[in-house]
């Protein structure tokens, strides 16, 4: 055997194990994600706030078990219960809030979502946060992206302005083993960047969980976890909530600006960097 051959022979060996050691990593760490806390969420559909008057602005979350709000051990902690109180005090509006958001679910099961909904219904603002599940099962950036964008546009169809939460960066889950954490990390990331480039190109906003939630997963992970140490906690819901915030008010109108991390349609961008009168002398 030539020394080629047998270099070659080590790295195949080597790539081969590598894969065995990152399957048998995935298929334990997928065994016990949720399993402490069941898999199902708080229900926390209703309308928030009835004190305030107006009519209640429609608020509906799709996506996975963070949009469901699994982790959680009230209905106003999880992520839409959060972001309903969070929005009314904003708004001084009541808020109705419908999840129709799956635990497990990965991209492809957004336009089931979609389904459970009224044909009739027309949200104000949607929320979507979905991505982790199809990273730990390995599914397609290209496919994931693809389902996603079908949801916003089917949404924006309704009438709804659309908010996407990107995949979180699945590095933040210290306990997970090595070489499966950098692996999971480094893919995440390149899920969260093309549904933040794709989202926006769709109409809708984008905010990065990595960024705008995730350090605090990452320099306070007991508090920021729930006891399955995968999903937030109720302290770590507050957290989420807080951060995608400033662009659900955006979405609506009551901010003008927003912050690090979040990331207006790719038209609206366009249409501010024309000159004045360009849209109104084009029509």
């Amino acid at each position: 055997m030539t020394s080629a051959a047998l270099v070659g022979g080590v790295a195949l060996g080597a790539w081969l194990g590598g894969r065995h050691v990152l399957a048998r990593q995935a298929a334990a760490v997928r065994a016990v994600i949720g399993k402490p806390l069941g898999e199902q969420p708080p229900y926390a559909d209703r309308v928030w706030r009835k004190r305030y008057e107006g009519e209640p602005v429609e608020l509906v979350l799709l996506g996975d078990s963070i949009a469901a709000g699994l982790g959680a051990e009230r209905r106003k902690d999880t992520l839409g219960g959060r972001l309903a109180r969070g929005l009314a005090k904003q708004t001084r509006r009541p808020v109705r809030l419908r999840t129709v958001a799956v635990v497990g679910s990965e991209s492809s099961a957004l336009p089931d979502q979609l389904v459970a909904l009224p044909l009739t219904y027309r949200p104000d603002v949607a929320v979507v946060v979905v991505g982790g599940n199809d990273v730990t099962h390995r599914v397609p950036v290209g496919e994931s992206v693809r389902h996603l964008v079908e949801t916003v546009e089917a949404l924006r169809a309704r009438g709804a302005e659309v908010v996407v939460g990107t995949c979180p960066d699945l590095g933040a889950l210290q306990h997970v083993p090595q070489p499966l954490r950098g692996l999971g990390s480094r893919v995440s990331r390149q899920l969260a960047e093309a549904q933040r480039d794709a989202a926006t190109a769709a109409g809708a906003r984008a905010v990065s969980l990595r960024h705008v939630a995730g350090p605090f997963f990452v320099t306070n992970p007991d508090e920021m976890f729930s006891l399955d140490r995968f999903h937030p906690s109720g302290l770590g819901y507050k957290r989420t909530a807080q951060a995608m915030l400033p662009s659900v008010l955006h979405a609506l109108g009551q901010h003008d600006e927003l912050p690090f991390g979040h990331h207006a349609p790719l038209r609206s961008l366009l249409l501010l960097a024309l000159p004045a009168g360009w849209v109104s002398a084009r029509r």
